[in-house]
């Protein structure tokens, strides 16, 4: 259901243009009950973006990152930001785009991916659309030590942990990034069910 016509566009003014875009938009929003509210939100453009977990069925390992966030870094986090490899879209396609991104983080080279689903990650202030992969790999899918682009500032170690072990971090605090407990949760619940649960199914 479009709600365009509940919006009254008055006015967009840029705040920064440096890394990414900043806006402060004033609108007018009808409510609920007919009444026309004037509001002001500040929008933070990034473009979109793709994440994938690797996962290999067999081992139930995963393959994850480790990297320096300084914004997670001034809100308290003093440690690397464990995730799952993702980038910014630069108008590409998703799939075509995560494929590049994680052989550049991880040195791994995809071969089949699947999109599960997609999400809005902070709607309060962001505007990015997040696409979320999931694919299968072997330890001879690693083409390179992978690491990321040093000109862009990337220093990324890879981790290949047990999916139980990937769930025990969330638990403990030590992985902390969003779109990684989405993917590490999904994983659990759809594609590395506990052994006791995957014996369960194969004797009914």
């Amino acid at each position: 259901m479009s709600i365009a016509h509940r919006i009254r566009l008055e006015d967009v003014t840029v705040l920064s243009d440096d890394w990414y875009v900043l806006k402060k938009t004033t609108f007018s929003f009808q409510r609920g009950d007919g009444k026309w509210q004037r509001q002001s939100r500040e929008t933070y453009d990034r473009g979109n973006g793709a994440t994938i977990l690797l996962y290999d069925p067999h081992r139930r390992t995963v393959v994850l990152t480790r990297q320096f966030r300084y914004p997670a870094f001034v809100n308290g986090h003093d440690d690397l930001l464990i995730e799952t490899p993702a980038g910014l879209l630069d108008n590409a396609d998703p799939e075509k785009r995560i494929r590049a991104e994680t052989e550049e983080e991880t040195g791994f080279r995809v071969r089949e991916v699947r999109q599960v689903f997609d999400a809005f990650m902070s709607p309060g202030s962001v505007t990015e659309r997040l696409h979320f992969f999931v694919g299968e790999y072997e330890p001879g899918d690693r083409a390179s030590q992978g690491g990321g682009n040093e000109a862009e500032g990337e220093d990324i170690a890879v981790l290949e942990v047990g999916i139980d072990k990937a769930l025990a971090m969330i638990a403990s605090g030590t992985i902390r990034d969003g779109k990684t407990i989405m993917l590490l949760q999904y994983a659990a619940l759809n594609l590395l069910p506990p052994a006791a649960s995957s014996a369960q199914a194969e004797q009914c």
